[in-house]
């Protein structure tokens, strides 16, 4: 798997579920997004995206500040399974759990962009057919792939005893990784399947006569509402904003100065006020894309120890070490070498 980095986002309604697993925890949440360079206006935002590197950050933050390392495999228990956001509400009001499996493995990318959710039915011939919901990772970005592959699983069976008011249990689960030192809670959590560890692909296997299972209170005209949505959030993600494409440029063009918005312009093929008429109707200006870039790549720099603080700063475009020393401390509440130190830690 490559090791570059990617634009893949998960979702911030996903990202709350993991930050209110680690308040139970006791963890101080602001600070745990605040070291991942995630910002409280962005925890707000519904339909928000955050960058999976973070997230993967995050999950080792949370283990760090918890002392909890098997946490993702509790996410389902911990939290309101149907709370995920537009997708949860689409499953909540589809007909049956095979139709809720169905919009699953079509919206998925709402949720996670670097996680490919896919269901097979397979036919026996004792008649104890099988249904196979499969997840694959496809982000390079995911290099805690247990983390991600264990709080899916875990909400995904939680969410399923949600929407049917069942007991339900899978009969095998499959995990992509080698077996823990320490499987006491995969098999508290999914109890009685069958755990197989060293699996070829990651997955969750049931009774194929849950499908027929009716999803409690569902509302079919609710459904159409929240699958528009759904469908027009999924088309955002699929078409790169003008937002996204000003970030790429950015970066290309940060080799060691400030890109400029003339610059940027140019490079999309766009008057600059045409520009900025466009990021304003996407509740933007540049300055705050520049920042953003600035402050992503500020947070991954400070993360190699090889580099120092005036590398940084020059590698960013800033003019003078203080403008970039300065900066950081308006965006994270601390100095580059805090945040370094807390880092260490």
């Amino acid at each position: 798997m490559s090791t570059s980095s990617t634009n893949h986002t998960l979702s911030v309604a996903s990202i709350n579920l993991i930050l209110f697993a680690a308040q139970q925890r006791g963890a101080d949440t602001h600070a745990l997004a605040q070291a991942v360079g995630i910002s409280s206006d962005e925890l707000r935002n519904p339909d928000g995206r955050v960058q999976i590197r973070q997230v993967q950050a995050l999950w080792r933050a949370v283990i760090d500040v918890t002392g909890d390392t098997t946490i993702a495999l509790k996410l389902g228990e911990m939290i309101n399974p149907v709370s995920v956001g537009v997708l949860a509400y689409v499953m909540m009001h589809s007909p049956t759990l095979g139709k809720a499996f169905e919009k699953l493995c079509q919206y998925q990318d709402i949720a996670c962009e670097g996680v490919q959710t896919s269901g097979t039915l397979i036919h026996t011939d004792d008649a104890n057919d099988q249904f196979v919901l499969s997840l694959r990772i496809t982000s390079p970005d995911i290099i805690y792939p247990e983390h991600t592959l264990n709080s899916e699983l875990s909400i995904y069976l939680s969410a399923i005893r949600a929407l049917t008011g069942l007991p339900t249990n899978a009969r095998e689960i499959r995990f992509a990784y080698p077996r823990p030192l320490d499987t006491s809670e995969h098999k508290r959590i999914f109890a009685p399947a069958r755990l197989v560890f060293d699996a070829d692909v990651t997955a969750m296997v049931l009774d194929a006569s849950l499908l027929d299972t009716p999803v409690l209170n569902a509302n079919p005209s609710l459904s159409a509402m929240f699958e528009q949505h759904a469908t027009a959030l999924l088309n955002q993600l699929k078409a790169p904003s003008l937002s996204s494409r000003v970030k790429a440029q950015i970066v290309r063009l940060m080799k060691g100065e400030e890109p400029t918005l003339t610059t940027v312009a140019d490079r999309l093929a766009m008057g600059v006020r045409t520009l900025q008429l466009h990021l304003k109707d996407e509740g933007t200006t540049y300055q705050q894309l520049l920042d953003d870039v600035r402050k992503e790549l500020a947070v991954q720099h400070l993360r190699e120890q090889n580099l120092s603080t005036t590398d940084i700063a020059y590698l960013l475009g800033f003019a003078e070490p203080s403008v970039f020393f300065r900066s950081f401390k308006k965006w994270m509440g601390v100095t580059p070498g805090a945040y370094r130190l807390a880092q260490a830690a």
